[in-house]
């Protein structure tokens, strides 16, 4: 027994019968007749201990050594490199500040409450989502698999991301950066520069043609990519090592993975507001465009994004949380976690633009410059007048004012002529381009660093922030793989962490080839769009119509110690499906209108071009959708038409003890008088909840239980092998 447990004796004449339900609720289910049992009442206020009966030695659940590391957790897996390069884009293409405002009320509305949900679920059945989903519903455990299942697809090819980042994070130790500046090709006659990069840009030949050594389709395999093979390996080690120990392991790194990111965006914000041109970048960012944010599309991206940025769905958020004690209050982590992310994508948002606005401003001079001599040409010729151009003007060092002013005279003189091959020059059409994903990081900001002092050092510590932002995310992922496979296997951990890494580096290969760029494409949009979708809402429709609404909340009041508000009772039983359900059917629609496809590199034409899947790969991305979600019905045909031989130690005959997982013989429908089985426990530690209550036994110490109609929960017997089942 713990040191600071406080024990209370009663005692018996006779064994006693107590189910997992009531111990859940502390009360006590005998008879009269059973009342003189002797118990022993396990409190432990300091942490929660799966106890071994007739042993000394105590079980324990991995728990966190502080909040503050759980919630660095929570927030280094729902901050990622979305939060970088896909919130900036969107906020850009949808309004600008305007965007802002269906973001934050859909943040409220389906973000902090399924936020919440998840949270909470998880905390309070201490299982991963294999565990938690069985529990609610043998019939619903297909759920907790399904997110196993997008969680290993998203790990796959996320981790590639990684590995790119690595490759950029080691060759930004030169000066000046590789990308600075098109490579030179030299033949028997002459030096001239190379013709894909003169056509396209230094970073985009160096992204596509030394990092990626890309194929002009999906088709063209082209071999592996031996730098990025490295890369992605080195990745794989680096997850494996963070996570082999659990939580004990990156729970720790979490206060440099989590954090650092932080320094690096200010750092940036500030450099960056001290560049030309920055103003530029963040007053066009935040200019708000009022009539984009009425249209249907907006809201349907700004749902996504919501749902995609907590990381709903995947499991990570119900794994972390599973190792809290049963009485954080998970719904200030909720709404915690849920601003500090909205908040990193807008300072983000900011280092971003203060960027791209710096950028857009080296390229409209250059333009400028450029279209000024084609102006002193033209006037030279005489198919321009110099009485026309203002004599305050000097063109061999015009402004951009100035230039506007003489481009806006020449088109109106020139009117029938023009266009004379002259460009406006406007710094709003550069920021205009909108940059998403890949093209952000790699492209956009890797050209803007060029142009800052000390290049080197931003370079550096640009990509190192996109390293600790994917390893964040992805020390999430994992443990919403490990964490339920653990709980409901009963594998090692450690040895479950190093078959997984290496399972996902040997089917990753497919992503370092010259053409894995596009199956990166293909699993980001076919992977985890819809399944992750299909997923919540079920787990949504779990809790409020399978488990009951009513009763999670009186759940959550027994665990918080004060009942949430009523408006998360409103949420998750009719506002959070009908949304969800809208975004699906939008989601569906979106899919079928837009022909599935991706962006090749065309080599010979320095750009990138549409093109169709080819019919494999058509069937590669149904079959991404469909084995994503196979486990959802598998699971409810096998629970609801009793497939599985009960006896076979499937998983529809798993349940958990106090202390302990049991394989035994299932029987939902049946009584009380079929719940003595006289099967031996196994030696993985299950849910902890709340009081510690065992049987204290005399004599053989075998223990047995039996479900009650919910796997997860069990009746808690002692050996009655000396009582016949009448007397029970």
């Amino acid at each position: 027994m713990p040191k600071n447990s406080k024990v209370v004796k009663r005692e018996i004449d006779d064994d006693v019968i107590e189910s997992v339900k009531d111990l859940l609720s502390n009360e006590d289910s005998v008879e009269d007749a059973f009342k003189k049992s002797e118990l022993s009442v396990n409190d432990s206020d300091d942490k929660d201990v799966d106890v071994e009966e007739g042993s000394d030695v105590e079980d324990e659940r991995p728990a966190w050594n502080s909040k503050l590391q759980y919630i660095l957790a929570q927030v280094g897996f729902s901050v990622g490199l979305g939060n970088v390069w896909r919130f900036p884009y969107l906020c850009q293409k949808n309004g600008g500040g305007a965007y802002l405002v269906p973001y934050l009320i859909l943040l409220l509305v389906i973000g902090i409450p399924l936020f919440f949900l998840e949270l909470s679920v998880g905390q309070r059945i201490r299982r991963g989502s294999i565990g938690v989903w069985n529990y609610i519903s043998p019939k619903l455990g297909g759920i907790g698999f399904a997110s196993c299942v997008v969680c290993f697809f998203v790990a796959l090819y996320y981790n590639v991301i990684i590995g790119w980042s690595l490759f950029y994070f080691s060759q930004s130790f030169q000066h000046p950066l590789p990308w600075d500046q098109c490579p030179l090709v030299k033949n028997s006659s002459h030096t001239f520069v190379e013709p894909e990069c003169e056509k396209s840009s230094a970073t985009t030949y160096y992204w596509y043609r030394e990092a990626l050594n890309i194929s002009s389709s999906i088709s063209e395999s082209g071999g592996l990519n031996w730098k990025m093979t490295i890369c992605l390996l080195a990745a794989w080690v680096m997850v494996c090592l963070a996570m082999i120990k659990g939580i004990q392991s990156s729970g720790k790194i979490m206060y440099f993975s989590s954090l650092f990111p932080y320094v690096v965006l200010i750092c940036f914000l500030i450099r960056g507001l001290l560049l030309n041109g920055s103003l530029d970048g963040i007053r066009h960012m935040f200019t708000p465009k009022l009539e984009i944010m009425l249209e249907p599309k907006v809201w349907r991206e700004a749902a996504t994004q919501v749902f995609f940025a907590l990381g709903l769905g995947f499991g990570g958020v119900i794994a972390f949380s599973s190792y809290n004690k049963r009485d954080n209050n998970c719904h200030f982590d909720a709404v915690l976690v849920s601003f500090i992310n909205f908040f990193t994508s807008v300072l983000a948002t900011l280092v971003v633009f203060a960027v791209l606005g710096f950028k857009a401003n080296i390229i409209n001079e250059k333009c400028i410059i450029q279209n000024s001599e084609k102006i002193v040409n033209l006037l030279n010729v005489g198919n321009l007048s110099k009485a026309i151009i203002p004599h305050h003007i000097n063109l061999s060092s015009i402004t951009a004012e100035d230039y506007n002013l003489v481009y806006d005279i020449i088109r109106k003189v020139k009117e029938e002529e023009f266009p004379l091959g002259l460009k406006p020059c406007q710094i709003e059409d550069e920021l205009d381009k909108a940059v998403q994903g890949t093209g952000l990081a790699f492209i956009a900001f890797t050209e803007a660093m060029t142009h800052f002092p000390a290049s080197p050092f931003w370079s550096v510590m640009f990509f190192l922030m996109l390293v600790n932002l994917g390893l964040g995310s992805m020390f999430g992922t994992i443990e919403g793989i490990t964490t339920p496979i653990v709980d409901t296997f009963k594998v090692r951990k450690e040895i479950l962490t190093v078959v997984c890494c290496l399972l996902a580096f040997c089917i990753g290969l497919i992503f370092v080839q010259r053409s894995g760029n596009y199956f990166v494409t293909m699993f980001d949009d076919y992977s985890a769009t819809l399944p992750l979708l299909i997923v919540v809402i079920l787990e949504n429709i779990a809790m409020s119509y399978v488990y009951g609404i009513d009763k999670f909340m009186e759940d959550l009041k027994d665990m918080l110690g004060f009942s949430p508000n009523p408006y998360y009772y409103y949420t998750w039983k009719y506002i959070s499906p009908i949304v969800l359900l809208s975004l699906l059917v939008a989601s569906i629609v979106q899919m079928i209108l837009s022909p599935p496809g991706y962006n090749a590199w065309i080599e010979d034409k320095a750009t990138e071009e549409f093109q169709n899947y080819p019919t494999w790969g058509l069937i590669v991305c149904v079959s991404l959708i469909v084995f994503a979600m196979l486990p959802v019905p598998v699971v409810y045909l096998i629970r609801r038409c009793n497939l599985i031989d009960d006896s076979s130690g499937s998983l529809a005959a798993v349940s958990y003890k106090r202390g302990r997982i049991i394989k035994e013989p299932v029987n939902l429908e049946g009584d009380d008088t079929s719940l003595i089985h006289g099967k031996s426990p196994s030696e993985v530690p299950s849910p902890n909840f709340g009081k510690n209550i065992y049987r204290k036994q005399t004599g053989s110490p075998t223990v047995d239980t039996a479900p009650n109609g919910r796997y997860g929960i069990g009746y808690i017997m002692a050996n009655m092998s000396d009582m016949p089942e009448s007397d029970l």
